[in-house]
């Protein structure tokens, strides 16, 4: 036989079918799941900071509901004005225990007072703010007959301690750009 022959006897060559897109590997499957798994973690993620910020900024809004209430009763002589400043702690005061509620269900907050209650301030919250005045008035406050605190300071601790609280530990997010 020569190479003649042999070649005739050779069959043409044959091309593969062409690669079809479904069914996908099952390595694309696996991607899929980890980018769907990815994506609803990641969405999780954001309503969870989007509800932590509506619930900070009504909690801010509150706390400016106090202090503009006290600004508006601040008219008269001194009685009146400690008078004022007398509600203007009892009511900021009941506002940083309802958020230390919503923050801590598990912690027995609402029966701290005194001088425990400011140490739970202390402890969970940035306090760099509180004064011993502050502490003073936070502890003490609700039981004298007036007072003499600052309220812009005290309000300036509440404030920064609420955001505190919800936004981050290191107080980077600022009061101002959570109000709406």
């Amino acid at each position: 036989m020569d190479s003649a022959e042999l070649l005739e006897q050779l069959a043409d060559i044959h091309l593969p079918q062409a690669v079809s897109f479904w069914p996908p590997a099952p390595g694309w499957w696996l991607l899929a799941l980890l980018v769907l798994a990815l994506l609803g973690w990641l969405v999780a993620r954001l309503l969870q900071a989007r509800r932590k910020r509506r619930i900070c900024a009504f909690a801010l809004q509150e706390l400016d509901g106090v202090y503009n209430a006290f600004a508006a009763d601040l008219s008269g002589d001194g009685e009146q004005a400690g008078k004022a400043r007398l509600m203007f702690l009892n009511q900021m005061n009941a506002v940083l225990r309802r958020v230390a509620l919503w923050h801590f269900p598990q912690h027995n907050v609402a029966s701290l007072s005194g001088r425990a209650w400011v140490d739970f301030i202390r402890e969970k919250g940035e306090s760099s703010l509180m004064t011993d005045e502050i502490a003073n008035a936070l502890a003490e406050g609700r039981f004298q007959a007036r007072c003499d605190v600052d309220v812009e300071q005290l309000h300036k601790f509440g404030e920064r301690w609420i955001v505190n609280l919800y936004m981050n530990r290191s107080g980077a997010q600022s009061p101002g750009n959570l109000r709406a």
